[in-house]
């Protein structure tokens, strides 16, 4: 309840007091009157009843007027409360000794009643324009914190966005650059007549474009620009799956668990990126622990309302752990886990992406990624994905020894940069493919338009010209109707990819990719292609 303007609390061991002082009040309704003859309970009542200023009698059996006041004023939630002493004696000492004990005021029994009203309006007014102001400097304070905090979080998304962008810009043009060269390389071998240590040389330089590809999709998941090839899974199956090939990476001195949950519910997400995230948990839990410990694996449906997902969402989850016994980190550096290139190992062990990458895919899944850990017990990272409501998708079967490589169709391939359009054309034509060659998607359809028959389109993203690459694969099919069309990039976002996820349907080769790659995923969809036939 509310408290009136004034509330007063008299405690006096003769009731004559709350007599005096009722008179006093009777025609002032704003200004309320609460009587105890009992000194120590003085805290508790004017606690109970938000007292705005205190009487008390100087002279009482027990705890008198000094010890009130000295309990008042050193209780945290009394200690600014108006005290007024009330005393029968006019002796300067005994005043003097009242203001130096913290008494506001000091009363002889009994002033006039229009001046006991007016000193405890005063006295009572001050008390709560304090109060008031501390409260509102108080409001401030955390007004301004929670501007801080916005503030910290608009700049962190301001430099996500940064490096997103700078990421983006970059990663089309140095994922060519690799692909030139890892082409170029791959052509080398094919050509043969090459010494042992020519091979190895050629074999670690395509080592380093492998690596380079790699770094440039890490940066890419982490500023969630990395076209994702979501299709319904059931994760639990993804983890079991991954626990063998876990026990090699772990070695003999860790142990693997499991601990997944029955009947776990199916998500949409892209696997091989599910399968990296859990790697590059599974390899941080290794090297945190140096001298052997515990990993366990673990799945969980996460039902809509479970305090779990209070600062995850709303909706059902599938919750995925990866948890370790290894050394834990300490509070600033579980705070920064997630920024891009952080790292706490030695030079040359450790890029600093597997988190922040793990951080970007997950979110640009739809999901969150809570981690959590305590120095000296270990590291937890569990991953939230949405549930689906459609089952889970069964794998493609093998072809069994169908040759992957390979063949005699006419492939019309689509590529703006000429030194990535010569490597690759010549690297297909090695496998014995009748291939065409454009510059862009206008040459390309004027190509299809003479009249050429082709078998599969191969095509960049993002190139210049008025016909865009989405455009020239409907015109392939309207000509064409059984080509296939298989699209690559080093960025496609905005183009092929929507909220970040490939549309359903679309073929999608992310660059830099090997001769091995290239010529499975075109056998793959020909097969498919006389399958449909």
């Amino acid at each position: 309840m509310q408290s009136s303007s004034c509330s007063v609390l008299l405690i006096d061991d003769e009731t004559l007091a709350q007599d005096y002082l009722l008179h006093c009040l009777e025609s002032h309704i704003d200004i309320t009157l609460c009587y105890e003859h009992c000194s120590e309970r003085a805290v508790e009542l004017a606690v109970q009843h938000r007292a705005t200023i205190v009487l008390v009698d100087l002279r009482m059996p027990g705890v008198d007027g000094f010890g009130v006041l000295g309990s008042l004023r050193a209780d945290p939630r009394t200690e600014h409360l108006p005290i007024v002493l009330l005393s029968s004696e006019h002796d300067a000492e005994v005043k003097v000794r009242a203001f130096e004990a913290g008494a506001n005021d000091y009363l002889v029994k009994w002033p006039h009643p229009r001046e006991l009203v007016a000193r405890l309006r005063y006295h009572s007014a001050a008390y709560v324009a304090r109060r008031e102001r501390d409260e509102a400097f108080a409001s401030l304070a955390r007004s301004q914190e929670e501007l801080r905090a916005s503030q910290a979080a608009l700049h962190q998304a301001q430099k996500m966005e940064a490096i997103g962008q700078l990421t983006g810009g970059v990663a089309h043009d140095f994922n060519n650059v690799l692909q030139i060269i890892g082409g170029n390389l791959q052509l080398v071998k094919l050509m043969g007549g090459l010494s042992d240590n020519a091979r190895n040389r050629i074999d670690s330089a395509l080592t380093g474009v492998e690596r380079g590809g790699r770094l440039a999709a890490h940066l890419l998941a982490f500023a969630r620009r990395q076209p994702l090839q979501a299709v319904v899974i059931d994760p639990s199956a993804v983890l079991l799956e991954m626990e063998e090939m876990l026990r090699r990476v772990l070695g003999p001195q860790a142990h693997i668990g499991s601990d997944i949950a029955p009947g776990c519910w199916s998500t949409a997400v892209d696997p091989s990126q599910l399968h990296n995230v859990i790697l590059n948990l599974a390899i941080n839990a290794r090297d945190a622990m140096p001298h052997g410990g515990e990993l366990t694996l673990r799945s969980r449906n996460i039902r809509a309302g479970s305090p779990e997902l209070a600062k995850v969402g709303d909706g059902d989850y599938v919750m995925l752990e990866v948890a370790d016994t290894g050394k834990g980190m300490p509070p600033d550096v579980l705070e920064r886990a997630f920024e891009p290139f952080f790292t706490t190992k030695p030079t040359g062990q450790g890029t600093g992406l597997g988190l922040s990458m793990s951080y970007g895919f997950v979110k640009q899944s739809g999901g969150e990624i809570v981690l959590d850990s305590t120095p000296g017990q270990g590291t937890s990272v569990k991953i939230f994905l949405r549930r689906s409501a459609a089952e889970a998708m069964p794998e493609e079967e093998d072809t069994g020894d169908a040759p992957l490589f390979g063949g005699v169709e006419t492939i019309l391939v689509v590529e703006d940069e000429e030194a990535v359009r010569d490597t690759t054309a010549a690297l297909l034509s090695t496998l014995g493919y009748r291939v065409l060659q454009a510059e862009d998607a206008d040459q390309a359809a004027r190509i299809v338009d003479n009249g050429v028959n082709i078998d599969l389109l191969f095509t960049d993203v993002i190139m210049p010209g008025k016909l865009s690459s989405l455009q020239l694969a409907d015109k392939v099919r309207d000509r064409c109707p059984e080509a296939q069309v298989l699209f690559t990039s080093g960025y496609a976002e905005g183009v092929l990819a929507h909220e970040g996820r490939v549309d359903p349907g679309v073929s999608l080769l992310p660059k830099p990719y090997n001769p091995e790659v290239l010529s499975a995923r075109i056998r793959h969809m020909l097969r498919r292609r006389r399958a449909a036939a």
